[in-house]
């Protein structure tokens, strides 16, 4: 069926007041026409569904109960849903947008332009966002069902109509279910539950195809795309440029994986900084041509719906009065016509002069709104949002603080207002902290309107006792949220040292110089030894292995040799014996006078003298006898 197949349905009245003006488009499951409202005197669209779906209780239930809930929603970006019935067929009456699909874009031949796509994300995501806080899920998102007012304002279409069709197991022509196959979610396409993340994810893959004309997985049979979409994750068209990473997420196979509506218009908003202004969108219109001019006849406006069997407005011309004789006719009702005609001419004039301006709002008082709650409000007014960060005293941040132009100014729809968003109270300074006491550190810390954190003891071999060694903080931070702690490492003194070991020379200078290399003071002092030679080195004190601050005292102790020691007394003794007395005590017997037969009579030095180990000795004995 095409439109022209159509153009019989003109002139049909439904539930007694929706008189058909002009078709709009046919789908799968219902034809689309323009119609007047001739009890509220208004355009509005019917979407008149499939003569078999009559027949259907399953589908009427559901139909009905989904056009309630559609009915209750209302948001700038939600097609509005105005009656419904049953006039031999079912049907859904909306308000009518001149402006056509996103679908009707694209088949035109033009693709929108990143920002464009992202203006068209943004409207879209903020419309599913409110549905589903109200618990409707769409379940056919798609370009079809993105329409635009005049103003090109996107309104999202068909809520509860996908639901309702499918559970009455109505069918696209290709067989499949109604849901369209190119936009289905993963999850939809292996059977499970269908939630808000399959509305996220179709969204995705509709502003990857309104920028690059591309749908992924889009395969020659439904059921061939179903089994692509099923396994393979999305990846957007590098034309979306910024938006690639929101769109990515919002793709991904496990759907709760996905941002929510509102998270995935939180994302989009960060990709706005990175793109241009949007030139305004290529609206193609709803009409053709020839549906347009009818629709513009102003005859098929207006009137009551006649009776059965009647011509319906515009059909005969009206009949020219028959010539003849002459009446008298009062003048003032013509002149009051011709008032009347001057004064619609005016009303028309001033209308279309109203029309050709600027559609303009006055700014609202954000301040103090949180900044997404704010900017929410400005895109439904109809402007761009740019968003600054700033910091002041006396603000929480996320909050609005002020706007540009300010409150209470007049701004036309499409231009910028600006959001100067909080982060907080305004930063605290650094102050100097290195190699400063711990009090002063503190001191200054508390001044600057921060606080201490942990303080940590550490070793320093440079930086006195209880002073500053390091500051817990980033390289190149200067600047600090007020309150913020800073943690400080402060100096302990230097590290204890260990006594080294006696250097096996034992020589003194080799020793002294170990010590000085360890940051130890070494002093020489000296001892007898009877095992070290003299002039070396005994011993450390304190011992090897022993801890000690630096530069600290240690003793090197170096040997003076065995201490002096007395002459042993060996008188009476026999020359032999006292000669291995006096050899074991230290001394060296040099010689024997007299008869070396007879007992020792004296030393030279005698007994008991004290003399240096080493030292000489002689024996006396008595002389020899002729």
């Amino acid at each position: 069926m095409t439109i022209a197949d159509l153009e019989g349905d003109i002139g049909r009245v439904f539930g007694g007041r929706y008189r058909i003006v002009a078709p709009i488009g046919i789908g799968a499951s219902a034809r689309v026409f323009l119609a007047d409202d001739v009890t509220l005197r208004r355009r509005v669209a019917v979407k008149v569904l499939h003569e078999a779906l009559a027949e259907d209780d399953t589908f009427l239930r559901r139909f009905r109960a989904e056009a309630h809930s559609a009915a209750s929603l209302n948001h700038p970006h939600v097609l509005g849903v105005y009656d419904w019935g049953q006039d031999e067929v079912p049907y859904l009456v909306t308000e009518y947008l001149a402006g056509g699909s996103l679908r009707s874009i694209l088949a035109s031949g033009t693709l929108l332009t990143p920002s464009q796509g992202l203006l068209v994300g943004l409207e879209a995501g903020r419309g599913l966002e409110y549905a589903h806080g109200q618990g409707l899920v769409h379940r056919d998102i798609k370009p079809a069902n993105l329409l635009f007012g005049e103003g090109a304002r996107l309104r999202i279409a068909d809520f509860g109509l996908a639901r309702a069709l499918a559970e009455a197991g109505w069918t696209e022509p290709d067989g499949s279910m109604v849901g369209t196959v190119r936009y289905a979610a993963p999850e939809q396409a292996r059977g499970e539950r269908v939630g808000p993340p399959a509305d996220v994810y179709a969204l995705a893959l509709v502003i990857n195809e309104a920028i690059s004309g591309e749908v992924p997985f889009v395969a020659d049979t439904a059921v061939a795309t179903l089994m692509a979409r099923a396994d393979n994750r999305f990846e957007p068209h590098p034309d979306t440029g910024p938006m690639q990473a929101a769109l990515r997420q919002a793709g991904t196979l496990d759907p709760d994986d996905r941002p929510t509506a509102g998270e995935l218009v939180s994302m989009l908003m960060q990709s706005a900084a990175s793109l241009p202004r949007p030139d305004p969108i290529p609206l193609v219109g709803a009409l053709g041509p020839a549906a347009a001019q009818a629709a513009n006849d102003a005859t098929r406006f207006g009137g009551t719906v006649p009776p059965a069997g009647e011509s319906a407005p515009g059909g005969k011309p009206p009949r020219r009065p028959k010539a003849g004789k002459k009446t008298r006719r009062r003048r003032w009702p013509w002149i009051l016509l011709a008032m009347v005609v001057v004064a619609a001419v005016g009303a028309g004039g001033t209308m279309a002069w109203l029309a050709g301006q600027p559609v303009t709002h006055v700014i609202p008082d954000f301040t103090g709104l949180v900044s997404s709650s704010a900017e929410a409000q400005a895109v439904d007014l109809g402007w761009l949002v740019e968003s600054v960060d700033v910091r002041e005293d006396g603000t929480t941040k996320g909050e609005v603080v002020r706007t540009k132009p300010p409150s209470g100014t007049t701004l036309e729809e499409g231009e910028t207002v600006t959001l100067y968003v909080s982060l907080g109270e305004k930063l605290a300074m650094v102050p100097a902290l290195l190699g400063q006491s711990l009090d002063e550190a503190t001191r200054r810390i508390k001044k600057a309107g921060l606080r201490v954190g942990t303080i940590t003891p550490k070793n320093s071999e440079t930086v006195p006792v209880d002073h500053v060694i390091s500051v817990g903080l980033a390289a190149g931070v200067t600047e600090l949220d007020r309150g913020t702690r800073i943690d400080l490492s402060v100096s302990d003194g230097p590290a204890r040292r260990i006594v080294p070991d006696v250097p096996s020379t034992r020589n003194v200078v080799e020793a002294s110089n170990l010590l000085l290399e360890k940051g130890l003071t070494p002093v020489e002092s000296h001892r007898n030894s009877e095992s070290i030679p003299a002039g070396q080195v005994i011993d450390f004190n304190p011992s090897p292995g022993a801890l000690i601050a630096r530069g600290d005292n240690v003793d090197v102790i170096v040997s003076d040799g065995p201490a002096p020691r007395a002459v042993p007394n060996v008188i009476g003794l026999d020359v032999s014996e006292a000669t291995k007395i006096l050899q074991d005590a230290g001394f060296v017997v040099t010689g024997v006078q007299g008869n070396v037969a007879k007992p020792v009579l004296a030393t030279d030095p005698p007994a008991g003298e004290v003399h240096a180990y080493g030292s000489e000795i002689v024996i006396a004995t008595q002389l020899k006898t002729r």
